[in-house]
């Protein structure tokens, strides 16, 4: 499912069950079609209720010098409804009032089963809490980061895929020109934050995107022109591109394909929109490795068609419980049984040798495909970073035949067997 913030879509891109007249007010009426806000929603699995899904969203109104929130709602989804594609059974209900800015985050309790829910107050450096749970949404109250006021601020409220940090960017109420990066440490138990460290950029310009790397040990933020590179423990920025002057589009000068928000997707890259509207987006090949080595793709696929900005706002589903902490109260008494990876090959068999491959690694674990012909001869290998979970996979070079596909992750291990028809022989 999916939504513009105008309605729900079901998995066949169609109008779900009901779906129709999310958040009503006057920017609805302005924006019929879908609303230009970042981050404004998030689907979220129904804790202890594997048919229902809730979706957490805003809206915005004009307070005379730029859109501000004032709303966050929520509404339910139950996927029994039209064979198997979902009905809304309940929508628009108010989860709390107050002045906001832009965007929510999540993160997965830490009992592995539970949400919270963070959104940020504007022109304060005040964070609300809440808790879904399997009984309701519990407000957690506030908590002040210490740090510069945010006002208007359309960044996301961004956590690690190992849910140990958030960070979010922002910028001085006195000029656009001061900006900055907040990464604060988490505490997925108790839902508190701490150890709040400020990253100050030159030449500092306003910043749109922010992302984790899959490690969790580095983050990336941008101007339109320049992307930069955190590391979290050393407290040290470095620019690893900057815009090329690409032009996408109609001839003969639209559009500059330039930097806006910043998406870590399930195959452990980073994608980076553009806030003109262009057919082509940017990608981070490796995130995880310092500097020039993080390889930043400018305008390195075509859509094609038309974009504007939005990424998805995708918290770590798989992320478990922590385990052994004093919250880790829903696996107590449970034997550790092997790990499953729910790995998948499709097609299956494959004439092109272009097959895609979908997988659950352990908890904050990465991984490594490796391919072997019949007679044990290893014909591909690739790593799997710990946010990942779907790759696609080129082994047209592989000549026709059976292969053993091998997943791992630390001690686990499975393995699928994949048929190639035809192929090239070069291996």
């Amino acid at each position: 499912m999916s939504s513009n913030g105008v309605w729900i879509a079901n998995a066949n891109n169609d109008t779900m069950q009901n779906g129709t007249g999310l958040n009503p007010g006057t920017f609805v009426n302005q924006w019929p079609s879908a609303l230009p806000l970042p981050n404004a929603n998030v689907f979220l699995p129904f804790p202890g209720d594997t048919t229902k899904y809730v979706l957490i969203h805003h809206s915005a109104e004009f307070n005379g010098q730029y859109e501000s929130t004032y709303e966050l709602l929520y509404s339910v989804v139950d996927i029994t409804f039209d064979n198997g594609l979902g009905a809304v059974v309940s929508k628009n209900n108010l989860l709390l009032s107050d002045t906001l800015n832009f965007g929510i985050g999540a993160c997965k309790h830490a009992n592995g089963r539970d949400w919270w829910i963070v959104v940020q107050k504007d022109l304060t450096d005040e964070i609300l809490v809440m808790l879904l749970t399997p009984d309701s949404i519990f407000d957690y109250g506030s908590q002040h980061l210490g740090v510069v006021p945010s006002w208007g601020n359309v960044t996301p409220l961004t956590f690690s895929p190992d849910g140990t940090k958030f960070g979010y960017i922002s910028y001085s109420q006195n000029s656009i020109d001061s900006c900055f990066t907040f990464i604060a440490d988490f505490d997925r138990c108790t839902g508190l934050f701490s150890n709040t460290r400020v990253f100050n950029f030159y030449p500092s310009s306003y910043l749109w995107g922010f992302a984790f790397s899959p490690n969790s040990k580095l983050a990336y933020a941008n101007t339109t022109g320049r992307i930069f590179q955190l590391n979290i423990d050393s407290m040290s920025i470095d620019t690893v591109a900057l815009y090329d002057g690409f032009i996408s589009g109609a001839p003969p000068n639209c559009c500059q394909t330039s930097f806006m928000f910043e998406y870590l997707a399930a195959n452990g890259k980073i994608y980076i929109t553009s806030g003109s509207s262009v057919q082509h987006i940017h990608e981070i090949n490796y995130p995880d490795s310092a500097g020039l080595a993080c390889d930043v793709q400018q305008h390195a696929i075509s859509l094609g068609v038309w974009s504007f900005r939005a990424v998805p706002n995708h918290p770590n589903y798989n992320l478990g419980p922590v385990v052994g902490s004093l919250c880790d109260t829903l696996s107590v008494g449970i034997e550790e049984q092997q790990y499953d990876f729910h790995f998948g090959i499709s097609p299956n068999p494959t004439e092109s040798g272009n097959v895609k491959i979908v997988y659950l690694l352990p908890q904050n674990k990465s991984g490594d495909l490796s391919v072997y012909s019949i007679t044990g001869q290893l014909v591909y290998k690739q790593h799997l970073p710990p946010w990942s979970s779907l790759q696609l996979l080129d082994l047209s070079d592989i000549s026709g035949g059976i292969y053993t596909c091998v997943l791992s992750s630390e001690t686990y291990r499975t393995a699928k067997k994949l048929v190639v028809i035809g192929g090239s022989g070069a291996k």
